[in-house]
């Protein structure tokens, strides 16, 4: 038996709202983090003229990271349970990317291949 089978309708759905609020949570303080990013590069570049890419690809991250926070909101607000979860681990997957892609800007920056 799987172990969303041992659980009733209403664990699972307690469950996947908490999922739904802990992806929205951290999408938002993400795209936070990468407009921070953002504006230490254009300080930088204005005063030393350091010019890289990170910034560019930070503000594609920011939008990876925004799109999971809609996603994740359309989620807890949809009434359908199939709809929910399916939004949901959309939502889910296009955070890790995200996440993925910072981790490797984060090396970009540090290296200073950027």
């Amino acid at each position: 038996m799987k172990p969303n089978e041992e659980q009733n309708p209403e664990e699972q759905q307690v469950k996947q709202e908490n999922m739904s609020t802990h992806i929205f949570s951290a999408s938002a303080t993400m795209v936070g983090v990468c407009l921070t990013g953002i504006s230490l590069f254009r300080v930088l570049n204005h005063l030393k003229n350091v010019n890289s890419v990170a910034d560019n690809l930070l503000a594609i991250d920011a939008l990876g990271f925004l799109a999971s926070c809609l996603l994740s909101y359309a989620s807890m607000r949809s009434r359908n349970a199939r709809s929910k979860e399916n939004i949901e681990n959309v939502a889910d997957r296009i955070f890790l990317l995200a996440l993925i892609m910072m981790v490797v800007i984060g090396g970009l920056i540090a290296y200073e291949i950027a």
